[in-house]
Protein backbone atom coordinates (compact mmCIF):
# COMPACT_ATOMS: atom_id res chain seq x y z
CA UNK A 1 0.00 0.00 0.00
CA UNK A 2 2.73 2.56 0.97
CA UNK A 3 4.58 1.91 -2.68
CA UNK A 4 1.00 2.20 -4.36
CA UNK A 5 0.84 5.41 -2.22
CA UNK A 6 4.06 6.59 -3.57
CA UNK A 7 3.25 6.04 -7.30
CA UNK A 8 0.38 7.47 -7.10
CA UNK A 9 1.63 11.10 -5.54
CA UNK A 10 4.70 10.64 -8.07
CA UNK A 11 2.67 10.26 -11.71
CA UNK A 12 -0.32 11.65 -11.10
CA UNK A 13 -1.86 15.07 -11.09
CA UNK A 14 -3.75 14.23 -7.74
CA UNK A 15 -4.33 17.69 -6.99
CA UNK A 16 -5.95 19.28 -10.13
CA UNK A 17 -7.69 16.77 -11.55
CA UNK A 18 -9.54 13.79 -9.79
CA UNK A 19 -12.20 12.21 -9.59
CA UNK A 20 -11.59 11.14 -13.19
CA UNK A 21 -14.14 10.58 -15.91
CA UNK A 22 -14.48 6.89 -16.04
CA UNK A 23 -17.57 4.69 -15.43
CA UNK A 24 -16.51 2.69 -12.27
CA UNK A 25 -15.36 -0.44 -13.13
CA UNK A 26 -13.98 0.63 -16.40
CA UNK A 27 -10.80 -0.98 -17.65
CA UNK A 28 -9.14 2.38 -18.18
CA UNK A 29 -8.49 2.74 -14.26
CA UNK A 30 -6.63 -0.52 -14.75
CA UNK A 31 -4.51 0.35 -17.42
CA UNK A 32 -3.05 3.28 -15.99
CA UNK A 33 -2.25 1.40 -13.10
CA UNK A 34 -0.39 -1.01 -14.66
CA UNK A 35 0.70 2.71 -17.14
CA UNK A 36 2.69 3.95 -13.79
CA UNK A 37 3.94 1.12 -12.65
CA UNK A 38 5.55 0.19 -15.73
CA UNK A 39 7.50 3.61 -16.54
CA UNK A 40 8.46 3.19 -12.74
CA UNK A 41 10.05 0.22 -13.71
CA UNK A 42 12.30 1.58 -16.48
CA UNK A 43 13.78 4.28 -14.25
CA UNK A 44 12.92 6.88 -16.95
CA UNK A 45 12.69 10.20 -15.52
CA UNK A 46 9.69 11.95 -16.12
CA UNK A 47 10.96 15.09 -17.54
CA UNK A 48 12.14 12.41 -20.40
CA UNK A 49 8.58 10.85 -21.17
CA UNK A 50 5.56 12.42 -23.02
CA UNK A 51 1.99 10.91 -23.04
CA UNK A 52 -0.03 11.45 -26.58
CA UNK A 53 -2.93 10.79 -26.54
CA UNK A 54 -6.28 11.01 -28.64
CA UNK A 55 -9.87 11.50 -28.14
CA UNK A 56 -12.40 8.90 -26.52
CA UNK A 57 -12.62 7.69 -22.92
CA UNK A 58 -8.85 6.20 -23.10
CA UNK A 59 -7.77 9.71 -24.24
CA UNK A 60 -8.48 10.96 -21.09
CA UNK A 61 -5.57 9.42 -19.31
CA UNK A 62 -2.77 11.72 -20.42
CA UNK A 63 -5.20 14.75 -18.08
CA UNK A 64 -4.25 12.27 -15.29
CA UNK A 65 -0.98 12.23 -15.57
CA UNK A 66 2.68 14.49 -14.59
CA UNK A 67 4.35 13.93 -17.28
CA UNK A 68 4.96 16.35 -20.54
CA UNK A 69 1.23 15.81 -22.12
CA UNK A 70 -0.88 16.40 -25.28
CA UNK A 71 -4.50 15.77 -25.72
CA UNK A 72 -4.49 15.84 -29.50
CA UNK A 73 -7.44 15.35 -32.06
CA UNK A 74 -9.39 12.26 -32.66
CA UNK A 75 -7.27 9.67 -34.76
CA UNK A 76 -4.16 12.23 -35.22
CA UNK A 77 -2.20 11.28 -31.88
CA UNK A 78 0.50 9.51 -34.34
CA UNK A 79 1.28 11.78 -35.99
CA UNK A 80 1.64 14.62 -33.46
CA UNK A 81 3.72 11.59 -31.20
CA UNK A 82 5.94 11.33 -34.60
CA UNK A 83 6.48 15.18 -35.02
CA UNK A 84 7.24 15.45 -31.36
CA UNK A 85 10.27 12.23 -31.49
CA UNK A 86 11.47 13.91 -34.98
CA UNK A 87 11.96 17.36 -33.13
CA UNK A 88 13.58 16.01 -30.15
CA UNK A 89 14.96 12.27 -30.12
CA UNK A 90 15.90 11.85 -26.43
CA UNK A 91 11.83 11.96 -25.31
CA UNK A 92 10.61 8.95 -24.89
CA UNK A 93 7.12 9.18 -26.58
CA UNK A 94 4.07 6.97 -25.61
CA UNK A 95 0.74 6.96 -27.47
CA UNK A 96 -2.55 6.31 -25.49
CA UNK A 97 -5.61 5.47 -28.27
CA UNK A 98 -9.08 3.34 -28.49
CA UNK A 99 -9.91 0.80 -31.00
CA UNK A 100 -11.65 3.28 -33.18
CA UNK A 101 -9.16 6.39 -32.58
CA UNK A 102 -6.41 3.94 -33.69
CA UNK A 103 -7.77 2.10 -36.48
CA UNK A 104 -10.59 3.74 -37.57
CA UNK A 105 -9.99 7.27 -38.69
CA UNK A 106 -5.99 6.92 -37.74
CA UNK A 107 -6.09 3.82 -39.35
CA UNK A 108 -3.92 4.68 -41.77
CA UNK A 109 -1.33 6.38 -39.47
CA UNK A 110 -1.16 3.27 -37.49
CA UNK A 111 -0.14 1.41 -40.42
CA UNK A 112 2.11 3.61 -41.62
CA UNK A 113 3.94 4.02 -37.78
CA UNK A 114 4.24 0.63 -37.69
CA UNK A 115 5.55 0.29 -41.65
CA UNK A 116 8.55 3.12 -40.39
CA UNK A 117 9.02 1.42 -37.41
CA UNK A 118 9.27 4.96 -35.63
CA UNK A 119 10.26 4.79 -32.65
CA UNK A 120 6.94 5.26 -30.64
CA UNK A 121 5.20 2.97 -27.84
CA UNK A 122 1.68 2.82 -28.76
CA UNK A 123 -1.04 1.80 -26.10
CA UNK A 124 -4.15 0.65 -28.19
CA UNK A 125 -7.26 -0.13 -25.72
CA UNK A 126 -9.53 -2.05 -26.85
CA UNK A 127 -12.97 -2.73 -25.98
CA UNK A 128 -14.96 -3.36 -28.74
CA UNK A 129 -16.93 -0.09 -29.01
CA UNK A 130 -17.12 3.95 -29.08
CA UNK A 131 -17.95 4.01 -25.73
CA UNK A 132 -17.57 7.90 -25.29
CA UNK A 133 -19.31 9.49 -27.77
CA UNK A 134 -22.48 6.86 -27.27
CA UNK A 135 -21.72 3.14 -28.26
CA UNK A 136 -21.38 3.33 -32.05
CA UNK A 137 -20.04 0.11 -33.42
CA UNK A 138 -15.77 0.13 -33.94
CA UNK A 139 -13.60 -1.68 -35.93
CA UNK A 140 -12.90 -4.08 -33.32
CA UNK A 141 -16.62 -4.57 -32.81
CA UNK A 142 -17.51 -8.44 -33.55
CA UNK A 143 -19.53 -9.59 -36.05
CA UNK A 144 -23.31 -9.94 -34.81
CA UNK A 145 -22.85 -7.88 -31.43
CA UNK A 146 -24.96 -5.33 -30.87
CA UNK A 147 -24.15 -1.14 -30.72
CA UNK A 148 -26.35 1.85 -30.96
CA UNK A 149 -25.86 2.16 -34.74
CA UNK A 150 -25.91 -1.84 -35.31
CA UNK A 151 -29.67 -2.53 -33.74
CA UNK A 152 -29.85 -5.83 -35.72
CA UNK A 153 -26.38 -6.96 -34.98
CA UNK A 154 -22.80 -5.94 -36.75
CA UNK A 155 -22.32 -7.20 -39.91
CA UNK A 156 -18.87 -5.76 -40.03
CA UNK A 157 -16.20 -7.82 -39.31
CA UNK A 158 -13.42 -6.78 -36.80
CA UNK A 159 -9.66 -6.13 -36.94
CA UNK A 160 -7.66 -7.99 -34.84
CA UNK A 161 -5.02 -4.96 -33.72
CA UNK A 162 -1.93 -7.17 -32.58
CA UNK A 163 -1.92 -8.96 -35.90
CA UNK A 164 -2.58 -6.04 -37.83
CA UNK A 165 0.57 -4.21 -36.07
CA UNK A 166 2.63 -7.38 -36.72
CA UNK A 167 2.01 -7.41 -40.57
CA UNK A 168 2.24 -3.55 -41.05
CA UNK A 169 5.74 -4.41 -39.53
CA UNK A 170 6.02 -3.33 -35.81
CA UNK A 171 9.02 -4.32 -34.03
CA UNK A 172 7.79 -5.03 -31.07
CA UNK A 173 4.09 -6.05 -30.69
CA UNK A 174 2.18 -7.75 -27.94
CA UNK A 175 -1.71 -7.98 -26.10
CA UNK A 176 -2.77 -8.06 -22.71
CA UNK A 177 -6.00 -7.39 -20.70
CA UNK A 178 -6.72 -5.28 -17.26
CA UNK A 179 -7.66 -8.63 -15.74
CA UNK A 180 -3.96 -10.04 -16.21
CA UNK A 181 -2.62 -6.66 -14.49
CA UNK A 182 0.37 -8.32 -13.83
CA UNK A 183 1.37 -8.91 -17.08
CA UNK A 184 0.17 -6.18 -18.56
CA UNK A 185 2.83 -4.29 -16.40
CA UNK A 186 5.24 -6.10 -17.55
CA UNK A 187 4.10 -5.62 -21.30
CA UNK A 188 3.95 -2.21 -20.86
CA UNK A 189 8.02 -1.64 -19.15
CA UNK A 190 8.94 -4.15 -22.00
CA UNK A 191 7.19 -2.29 -24.88
CA UNK A 192 8.76 1.32 -23.81
CA UNK A 193 12.38 -0.32 -23.50
CA UNK A 194 11.88 -1.28 -27.14
CA UNK A 195 13.42 0.29 -29.82
CA UNK A 196 11.06 0.78 -32.88
CA UNK A 197 7.55 0.73 -32.74
CA UNK A 198 6.17 -1.38 -29.88
CA UNK A 199 2.85 -2.09 -29.72
CA UNK A 200 0.43 -3.33 -26.85
CA UNK A 201 -2.93 -4.05 -27.46
CA UNK A 202 -4.82 -3.93 -24.26
CA UNK A 203 -8.16 -5.66 -24.18
CA UNK A 204 -10.29 -4.03 -21.93
CA UNK A 205 -14.02 -3.79 -21.45
CA UNK A 206 -17.04 -0.93 -21.61
CA UNK A 207 -19.36 -2.64 -19.53
CA UNK A 208 -21.63 0.50 -19.90
CA UNK A 209 -21.62 1.11 -23.78
CA UNK A 210 -21.20 -2.68 -24.76
CA UNK A 211 -21.70 -4.77 -21.72
CA UNK A 212 -25.65 -3.90 -21.14
CA UNK A 213 -26.06 -4.02 -25.34
CA UNK A 214 -24.76 -7.28 -25.10
CA UNK A 215 -26.19 -8.70 -21.92
CA UNK A 216 -22.78 -9.65 -20.92
CA UNK A 217 -22.83 -8.11 -17.20
CA UNK A 218 -20.96 -6.14 -15.36
CA UNK A 219 -17.63 -5.17 -15.10
CA UNK A 220 -16.98 -8.19 -13.14
CA UNK A 221 -18.46 -10.73 -15.36
CA UNK A 222 -16.63 -8.77 -18.29
CA UNK A 223 -13.18 -9.21 -16.45
CA UNK A 224 -14.27 -13.33 -16.11
CA UNK A 225 -14.34 -13.42 -19.36
CA UNK A 226 -11.19 -12.00 -20.05
CA UNK A 227 -9.60 -14.38 -17.85
CA UNK A 228 -11.90 -17.55 -19.78
CA UNK A 229 -10.92 -16.10 -22.88
CA UNK A 230 -7.52 -14.88 -23.21
CA UNK A 231 -4.57 -17.82 -23.74
CA UNK A 232 -0.79 -17.10 -23.35
CA UNK A 233 1.16 -17.28 -25.93
CA UNK A 234 3.43 -20.22 -24.97
CA UNK A 235 0.03 -22.48 -24.90
CA UNK A 236 -2.05 -20.76 -28.03
CA UNK A 237 1.45 -22.12 -30.47
CA UNK A 238 0.42 -25.93 -29.07
CA UNK A 239 -3.57 -25.10 -29.98
CA UNK A 240 -5.43 -25.95 -32.86
CA UNK A 241 -7.66 -23.38 -34.98
CA UNK A 242 -10.59 -24.81 -33.22
CA UNK A 243 -9.76 -24.56 -30.05
CA UNK A 244 -8.44 -20.98 -30.08
CA UNK A 245 -12.45 -20.36 -31.80
CA UNK A 246 -13.43 -17.47 -29.20
CA UNK A 247 -10.60 -17.03 -27.28
CA UNK A 248 -7.72 -14.90 -28.03
CA UNK A 249 -3.55 -14.38 -27.48
CA UNK A 250 -2.08 -12.85 -24.73
CA UNK A 251 1.93 -12.33 -24.83
CA UNK A 252 4.36 -10.69 -26.68
CA UNK A 253 3.19 -11.97 -30.50
CA UNK A 254 6.30 -10.19 -32.18
CA UNK A 255 9.89 -9.28 -31.50
CA UNK A 256 11.75 -8.43 -34.16
CA UNK A 257 15.44 -6.23 -34.83
CA UNK A 258 14.41 -3.85 -37.94
CA UNK A 259 16.06 -0.45 -38.76
CA UNK A 260 14.65 2.08 -36.47
CA UNK A 261 12.77 5.16 -38.59
CA UNK A 262 14.03 7.65 -36.14
CA UNK A 263 17.74 6.67 -36.46
CA UNK A 264 17.88 6.50 -39.89
CA UNK A 265 16.32 9.99 -40.12
CA UNK A 266 18.78 11.25 -37.62
CA UNK A 267 21.49 9.89 -40.88
CA UNK A 268 19.96 11.45 -43.23
CA UNK A 269 19.79 14.97 -41.57
CA UNK A 270 23.70 14.22 -41.07
CA UNK A 271 24.11 13.23 -44.21
CA UNK A 272 22.04 16.36 -46.04
CA UNK A 273 23.94 18.51 -43.23
CA UNK A 274 27.57 17.56 -44.42
CA UNK A 275 26.73 18.01 -48.27
CA UNK A 276 25.24 21.15 -47.70
CA UNK A 277 28.32 22.06 -45.56
CA UNK A 278 30.73 21.03 -48.20
CA UNK A 279 28.68 22.96 -50.49
CA UNK A 280 29.29 25.86 -48.48
CA UNK A 281 32.99 25.14 -48.41
CA UNK A 282 33.73 24.56 -51.92
CA UNK A 283 31.30 28.01 -52.26
CA UNK A 284 34.01 29.45 -50.07
CA UNK A 285 37.23 28.11 -51.87
CA UNK A 286 35.65 29.45 -55.18
CA UNK A 287 34.81 32.46 -53.95
CA UNK A 288 38.91 32.89 -53.04
CA UNK A 289 39.84 31.94 -55.58
CA UNK A 290 38.08 34.21 -57.87
CA UNK A 291 39.22 36.97 -55.42
CA UNK A 292 42.84 36.16 -56.17
CA UNK A 293 41.91 36.28 -60.04
CA UNK A 294 40.12 39.15 -59.80
CA UNK A 295 43.61 40.64 -57.95
CA UNK A 296 46.00 39.03 -60.32
CA UNK A 297 43.76 40.58 -62.98
CA UNK A 298 43.97 44.10 -61.15
CA UNK A 299 47.55 43.93 -60.88
CA UNK A 300 48.41 42.80 -64.10
CA UNK A 301 45.97 45.66 -65.37
CA UNK A 302 47.96 48.18 -63.29
CA UNK A 303 51.24 47.60 -64.50
CA UNK A 304 49.79 47.38 -68.44
CA UNK A 305 48.54 51.35 -67.66
CA UNK A 306 52.09 52.53 -66.16
CA UNK A 307 53.55 50.89 -68.72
Amino acid sequence: MAEATKLIHKYLRHDKKFPHVWCPGCGNGILLGSLIRGIDRTGIEKDDIVIVSGIGCSGRLSVYVDFNTVHTTHGRALTFATGIKLANPKLNVIVIMGDGDATAIGGNHFIHAARRNLDLTAIVVNNNIYGMTGGQYSPTTPYGAMAATSLYGNIEHAFSIAELAVMAGAGMVSRGTVYHAAMLDDLIEKAILRRGFAVVEVMSHCHVQYGRRNKMGDAVDMLRLQKESAVRAEKAAQMSEQEMRGRFTIGVLADREMPVYTEEYEKVRKAAKEMMDGGRKAEGEEAKAQGKRRKRENEGQARHAEI
